[in-house]
């Protein structure tokens, strides 16, 4: 299989240009391409360019707006409310991490919720960009419905990631990621677009029964990280998520991999807090357990290998199929 190389610049701009022959502003692309090439760098390929057809389609169907620009309204001191306008979640993001770090030292913590928004890529790496800036961060994000709760058959959750970074003195920060299904559904779309099979304990079929197939997989549902346990952390993130900021429950929402129906309308809760909140020394604390991790043989501290392959591609190059690329290069054109 032909593989061509793309620094991590390179690849912003391409794929800013084709966003923006797509129906999309040059600001929203911009922040598109960043999002895309930071997924990309933290070794998500699923969140990364093979999500480029499924965003373009929807710019060019309207389903999403590529002109939309986020409006945002300070509710309460420690609270921004944000519309994202039914366009790209990530510019909405980046409104809210403009705000969150200044708002969380004046009041020991801020959330921002968003709402109207859409599919906001690796959770992992907008909590890092608040911990590079000093603040310990959660992230909250729900999804069209692809688990059924404990027991049931009928999918209401997504796959509802969560994300937490903390972070460390002189280091890289701490960062935790999981979806709450088995796997990112990202993986299972990647798996259809390259023709392989999935492994099993992935997906079930339309049918209820596992399987190995990827189309199957991607039009049924979803088996749940640690079975009831995973479902009820998914029905959390859709309180936190839709009925706290006003977006749409999973089971309300259209897909994020196509271009039918209206916006899927999903929405997402980020919190900041300040560390000095309860006084001096938390960092120090941080660093203490980290280095505890980080001394044991075999362990290793969440977020260490996605660093570290970050710093790989950032070097060589961003791996892309040659015949995918040609792909993406046609979009819009």
């Amino acid at each position: 299989m032909a593989e061509k190389r793309l620094a991590p610049d390179e690849a912003e701009a391409l794929l800013t240009r084709i966003l923006m022959r797509c129906k999309t502003s040059e600001t929203n692309a911009r922040a598109v391409a960043r999002a895309l090439v930071a997924a990309e760098l933290a070794g998500q390929a699923g969140h990364g360019f093979r999500r480029m057809p499924s965003y373009t389609g929807q710019a060019l169907a309207g389903k999403v707006d590529g002109f939309a620009t986020p409006v945002a309204e300070q509710i309460r001191p420690g609270a921004l409310a944000i519309d994202a306008m039914h366009g790209f979640a990530y510019p909405a993001v980046d409104l809210a991490l403009d705000w969150l770090p200044g708002a969380a030292r004046a009041q020991g913590i801020a959330m921002a919720g968003i709402r109207r928004s859409n599919h906001c890529g690796v959770a992992g790496v907008i909590v890092e960009r608040l911990a590079e800036a000093g603040m310990v961060a959660l992230l909250f994000a729900n999804a069209p419905a692809s688990i059924a709760p404990w027991g049931g058959k009928v999918p209401l959750y997504g796959t509802d990631p969560i994300a937490f970074a903390a972070p460390l003195p002189g280091a890289a920060p701490v960062v935790v990621d999981i979806a709450l299904s088995k796997v990112a559904r990202g993986k299972i779309l990647a798996a259809t677009q390259t023709g392989a099979p999935i492994p099993e304990g992935w997906a079930f079929d339309p049918d209820g029964n596992p399987t190995t197939d990827a189309h199957k997989g991607l039009a049924g549902t979803m088996v749940p990280m640690g079975d009831a346990k995973g479902t009820a952390l998914a029905l959390m993130v859709e309180l936190l998520c839709a009925g706290l900021t006003g977006g749409r429950f999973g089971y309300e929402a259209t897909s994020f991999f196509d271009d039918k129906g209206g916006p899927p309308e999903t929405g997402q809760l980020i919190i900041a807090i300040d560390p000095g909140a309860f006084g001096p020394g938390a960092l120090e604390r941080f660093a203490a357990m980290a280095a505890m991790i980080e001394g044991m043989d075999g362990a290793r501290l969440p977020g260490r290998r996605r660093q570290q392959t970050a710093s790989d591609l950032a070097e060589a190059g961003i791996p892309i199929d040659s015949a995918f690329l040609a792909e993406i290069e046609a979009l819009g054109a």
